[in-house]
């Protein structure tokens, strides 16, 4: 398997490149994957698609180094150094769950060279209010970091959340099992401190998408409770070349027979 890394600033990014279709992919992860998640995908979608994964800060082989959060300008010169490399002036990318935020970041950046916008499941398209008060305030941040260290009291609204209805089990099992260690307690707390400023503009995405006729493709699980399909309404409103997909699956899509559905779409 072809892997290669791009030296950027203080840090080090990792990625894969499969396939040798003539058209360029490239693919963003989500929380706790690498890029060798998209491998499933080769099958079918390497023969039109030369399919580019990176690693995201703080996964896979990837060293972010940076004393500040991970941007959108980050992303769209690490997107122009893979362009460069495969001596592409255009490419179609794909965003997997927290993956998809960053690919709709990217694609209001980048839209007059994107040929297909694929997203899977895609975080981004509706704000968490949790999510933004931890991540854009004072106050969140500080008691994120200290439930990092002290997540008794985290547990205890977890629970106490769920015992009064406002939590679905699926949302809340996600929840628990993300943080139910130190070490992955960090990891979120790492990777959504770093991210931070990562969120689209979706009135700004939609009207670019719009503007360049770009295909776009959102595929969901029909029994996932943690980006369900109705979300995708948001963005495929009628007002892009837009289509919603949804499969029999939860919020794992990643799969062989996966690249096979999105090649009869795109």
């Amino acid at each position: 398997m072809p892997s290669f890394f791009l030296p950027y600033a203080n840090s080090r990014f990792h990625g894969i490149c499969e396939g040798s279709g003539p058209q360029l992919l490239v693919c963003l992860h989500g929380f706790g994957e690498s890029a060798m998640h998209f491998l499933p995908l080769v099958k079918h979608m390497g023969r039109r698609f030369t399919i580019v994964g990176l690693d995201l800060p703080f996964h896979g082989q990837t060293e972010w180094n940076e004393n500040r959060p991970f941007s959108g300008h980050d992303l769209q010169a690490l997107v122009a150094m893979i362009l460069q490399r495969q001596e592409r002036q255009q490419f179609s990318l794909l965003g997997y769950s927290m993956g998809g935020r960053l690919a709709l970041c990217l694609a209001a950046a980048m839209a007059p060279q994107l040929q297909h916008l694929v997203l899977l499941a895609p975080d981004g398209i509706r704000n968490n209010p949790w999510h933004m008060f931890v991540t854009r305030t004072v106050l969140g941040r500080r008691l994120f970091k200290y439930f990092t260290w002290h997540p008794q009291l985290f547990f205890w609204l977890l629970l106490t959340v769920r015992k009064l209805g406002w939590l679905n089990e699926s949302i809340y099992k996600f929840a628990f099992f993300s943080m139910d260690k130190l070490d992955k307690r960090l990891l979120v707390y790492k990777v959504w401190m770093c991210m931070r400023r990562m969120l689209p503009d979706l009135k700004k995405v939609k009207r670019l998408l719009a503007q360049y006729h770009i295909p776009t493709l959102l595929i969901y699980g029909k029994y996932d409770r943690i980006m369900p399909a109705v979300l995708g309404r948001r963005l495929a409103d009628g007002s892009i070349k837009g289509e919603i997909l949804v499969l029999n699956k939860g919020h794992q899509l990643m799969s062989e027979e996966l690249g096979k559905e999105i090649m009869l779409k795109i």
